[in-house]
């Protein structure tokens, strides 16, 4: 099967959202559009193309900067109330984007599995409260934003 592989059940997704992850922050240091950055990540950085789901990759790096406000919006809601988006560190901001998107803009996706796939991500970065922080805002936007899916009994199909 196409974007699968045994060391990788759940396909070229996490790799894709890591992808994302690094090319959102890509932009914000350098300054460069989401079709320039996902161009060059697609054309030097992807090696091998059962690793990564590059539709996914591109959905997240253009749909970022196309719902910026919402998203950027939907994570300061989900903040505590001293803290500020601009505050958080530039990894950690570009893992809450690319998950935020997810949650507001991609209904195909569980919430549960882009909380549990960003939290994973977090832990390739970071080794400390970081990764706790990312699952209390995430878990916040997500009942805010996908409210019925938290209404009945805790699902066991986390698949991404």
């Amino acid at each position: 099967m196409p974007g699968t592989s045994q060391n990788n059940p759940g396909g070229g997704r996490r790799p894709a959202r890591l992808a994302a992850v690094q090319a959102l922050y890509q932009m914000e240091v350098t300054g460069s559009d989401a079709e320039t950055v996902a161009q060059e990540f697609c054309e030097h950085r992807f090696r091998d193309e059962e690793c990564t789901d590059e539709p996914l990759f591109r959905r997240i790096v253009a749909g970022v900067p196309h719902h910026q406000v919402d998203v950027d919006r939907a994570i300061a809601s989900s903040l505590s109330k001293d803290w500020k988006l601009q505050r958080i560190d530039s990894i950690l901001r570009a893992i809450l984007r690319a998950a935020a998107f997810e949650l507001i803009a991609r209904d195909d996706v569980p919430a549960r599995v882009v909380i549990d796939e960003y939290i994973e991500i977090a832990r390739r970065f970071f080794d400390g409260d970081e990764c706790g922080f990312v699952n209390a805002v995430l878990d916040r936007l997500a009942h805010a934003h996908r409210a019925a899916e938290f209404d009945g009994p805790a699902r066991d199909d986390l698949q991404a």
